[in-house]
């Protein structure tokens, strides 16, 4: 019987120590690194290949917006708004005010060669380009679909294969792209 209770205090010590082990290990760890885990879990992206947190913040706190052409606010907002959102305030950088003219405004770059915060293009039912998403990694991307508001697809899906028409990385920030403040004006927009 002692034998019992001495297995069971060794064993409650031990379960004890690994807990605060945990505990410790946990509350000790960067903070970049705890949100890159929960956007992670967010947006099913690989923590490694999340490379801009600020990006994935950015994005978190517009999903669920809902769409509304030439919207430009958490009120409404549609695709080539959103983008424009996220460049101007995770890159400082204007890129457009609609899909087609942010188009031309990019290097195309391959499905293959995407990198968190390029751009994606489509050509649904049309033979230009008619809807733009920001790319996060892991074949996920961020946009504005008219009928769920902001929200984050994958390439993979059919419906998006079906109409993926290339990717683009701006041609000012083609070499890099850093993350600094910006600020969110007011434009027209033709989606």
């Amino acid at each position: 019987m002692k034998t019992k209770k001495l297995v069971a205090g060794m064993l409650f010590i031990g379960l004890c120590l690994v807990s605060q082990a945990q505990t410790k290990k946990t509350t000790s760890s960067d903070p970049d690194n705890l949100a890159k885990d929960y956007f992670s879990q967010i947006m099913g992206v690989a923590n490694n290949a999340m490379t801009n947190t600020k990006l994935y913040q950015f994005v978190y706190e517009w999903l669920g917006t809902p769409y509304r052409l030439g919207g430009d606010s958490k009120r409404g907002i549609d695709c080539s708004k959103f983008s424009l959102a996220v460049y101007e305030n995770v890159f400082n950088t204007t890129i457009g005010y609609n899909s087609r003219n942010q188009y031309a405004n990019v290097k195309p770059i391959g499905k293959s060669d995407l990198q968190p915060g390029d751009l994606v293009f489509f050509k649904i039912r049309s033979k230009q380009i008619t809807h733009v998403g920001v790319y996060l990694g892991d074949d996920k991307f961020a946009h504005a679909a008219s009928s769920r508001g902001v929200m984050i697809s994958n390439l993979n899906e059919a419906y998006w294969k079906r109409y993926y028409y290339n990717g683009g990385r701006p041609i000012d920030d083609a070499k890099t792209m850093t993350a600094n403040a910006g600020s969110n004006d007011d434009n027209k927009n033709l989606n």
